[in-house]
């Protein structure tokens, strides 16, 4: 892409930098170059990426060393150390030149440069490329390599007054040359001088090495940014009794990519947990250690652990990653048959719940260490989740910035939700809005926000029994299911459903030590969970012809949409799923 930036007319030159006239009326003073070597290399290197990189090279050139200059960079600019094969392609990619003083001044008779060059293999321009060093245009035997640098049809002799008024300085890296620097005089300037080519020769070092920089750093943040959108959940679930929303929004360009994560991960019981982490840090390694974190979580969490094991668990993994690995998490696990709410917090910015009535509130969760620190007890702390409210998961990029500390940011995202909850019945435009309010200017952190709007389950929909483990718990359970279907007017379920739950039951009842639970689910599907208190998670397989046993999970199999069995903290949980017919 070709950028032409022309500065106002009557600009001043950048403090500390040569005026035009000092050039023009006679030999510099060494002592003035040296000056203006320090102040322009110094510009050049405060440069964050490419564009700033060569805006401040065009800064310091112009009008105090030259009337323009224009820059051309390899297409596309080489990465790492690796050497490529492909012809050597240079396009203009920035430009400036001196402005005239009057608006009715014409600018100074320079001559155009061309949009696009490929270096003949043999030619001279390629060759000033290879060696390296700056060289003037009306050099002996230069002229075909500033013919090339120019338009097409605009040679060095009729655009250029005679003299050293054109410098050639190639931008070299450290493994390749990665383009070059035109410096153009008009003909009320003096021409370069020798002493001039050793200060081009410095500003194009120090803009090569600002290139090289800017291409390195935009690399690691690109696969540091994939990285971390391949290890964010490319969508979320879709639970019944909660609505969920989430965004993610990267640092702005100048800083590099973070560790933020969200995650939500159905549990046993139509329970979803919803987590969100923080890794410390901008960097690859930042966007790795989170990928690895956000995995332990998946695991733990299908261990159906309280919150404040899983935390205790995440930590003493982390520490495993190495001690220079500090996170923030903030995990909770909402039950939308009970309507509550259980959470713990390492380390992590609270969580706001949005009540119905537009009542925000922060939600006092001890906020515990962060992740990696080791040797902390954390807490679970369990509260109403209110059908209609709303819970705000975010990291601290949200709240906090230069200017605001996250207490401060806290408050203000209470504020703000509670002004505006009432007209945003909405998920998604409750979150755009929290992000939309940001405002514009420099982000030094990523995003992450969760959003989970509870609705709960119907308690008509639900149907829950303890039952003691003896032998005529399976038929007990029959009657309560056959009772249970009849309710809801699905008696054409009855005898596969009672005979399900008759081969779970019984399968329980062999090992439970203590009551059994079994719960039935309506919702799009029905859904039928028995929980024991034994860790033995029963496995299909292939009853033999004179096995008195291991048929029930095969009849489960023939007969269920769905089913599955899943260890938990107290023991394990085995359910099955049918398809409600239509009516």
């Amino acid at each position: 892409m070709t950028e032409h930036h022309t500065p106002h007319k009557g600009t001043a030159p950048p403090q500390g930098l040569l005026p035009p006239a000092t050039v023009a009326d006679g030999p510099v003073p060494q002592t003035d170059r040296l000056r203006y070597l320090d102040v322009a290399t110094r510009r050049i290197a405060r440069g964050m990426d490419l564009d700033e990189t060569l805006r401040e090279l065009r800064q310091a050139a112009v009008p105090a060393f030259a009337d323009a200059v224009f820059v051309h960079l390899d297409d596309p600019l080489p990465v790492g150390a690796e050497r490529s094969t492909a012809p050597v392609v240079l396009r203009l990619h920035s430009a400036d030149r001196v402005s005239p003083t009057h608006a009715d001044t014409p600018p100074p008779p320079l001559p155009e440069v061309a949009e696009r060059v490929q270096p003949a293999g043999g030619g001279r321009l390629a060759e000033l490329l290879r060696d390296g060093r700056p060289a003037f245009g009306d050099a002996p035997g230069n002229a075909p390599a500033v013919a090339e640098l120019l338009a097409a049809g605009t040679g060095p002799a009729g655009a250029l007054p005679p003299g050293h008024r054109l410098i050639i300085a190639p931008l070299h890296g450290s493994h390749h040359v990665m383009g070059t620097v035109v410096l153009l005089r008009g003909a009320d300037r003096p021409v370069f001088t020798g002493d001039d080519l050793l200060v081009a020769s410095q500003l194009a070092t120090h803009t090569a090495l600002g290139v090289q920089k800017a291409v390195m750093y935009g690399h690691e943040a690109a696969v540091a940014d994939t990285l971390q959108h391949t290890m964010l959940p490319s969508s979320l679930p879709e639970p019944t009794g909660v609505r969920l929303a989430s965004r993610y929004l990267p640092a702005s360009k100048t800083a590099q990519v973070g560790g933020d994560w969200y995650d939500a991960i159905p549990l046993p019981g139509n329970r979803v947990a919803l987590i969100v982490g923080d890794v410390m840090g901008h960097s690859m390694t930042s966007a790795a250690i989170m990928g690895q974190l956000r995995t332990i979580v998946q695991t733990l969490a299908g261990l159906d652990l309280p919150p404040d094991e899983v935390l205790h668990h995440l930590d003493e993994q982390a520490q495993r990653l190495g001690s220079d690995h500090i996170a923030t998490c903030l995990y909770a696990i909402y039950d939308p048959i009970s309507h509550r709410l259980l959470m713990a917090n390492a380390g992590h910015p609270p969580a706001v719940l949005l009540h119905e009535d537009g009542r925000a509130e922060v939600l006092g969760v001890p906020p515990g260490a962060p992740i990696g620190v080791g040797g902390v007890v954390f807490e679970s702390v369990e509260m109403a989740a209110p059908a209609g409210a709303t819970l705000v998961l975010y990291t601290d990029g949200l709240v906090e910035s230069r200017d605001t500390d996250i207490g401060s940011g806290v408050e203000a995202l209470r504020v703000r939700l509670q002004s505006t909850a009432q007209a945003l019945a909405s998920l998604e435009v409750l979150c755009d809005h929290v992000l939309g309010t940001l405002g514009p200017g420099t982000r030094d952190d990523d995003i992450a926000l969760l959003a989970a709007r509870f609705e709960g389950f119907p308690p008509d929909s639900v149907g829950y029994w303890y039952l003691a483990p003896h032998p005529m718990t399976a038929g007990q359970a029959r009657r309560l299911t056959r009772r249970a279907l009849r309710r809801w007017g699905l008696e054409s379920l009855a005898d596969p459903t009672e005979l399900m739950v008759s081969e779970i039951v019984t399968n329980a009842v062999r090992f439970a030590s203590r009551p059994l639970s079994l719960r039935l689910l309506r919702t799009d599907v029905l859904r039928c969970e028995v929980t024991d208190d034994s860790p033995q998670v029963p496995r299909l397989r292939q009853a033999g012809l004179g096995d008195e046993s291991g048929r029930g999970l095969f009849l489960v199999n023939q007969l269920a949409l769905r089913w599955g069995a899943t260890r938990v903290s107290s023991g394990k949980v085995v359910w099955f799923e049918q398809k409600i017919p239509a009516k």
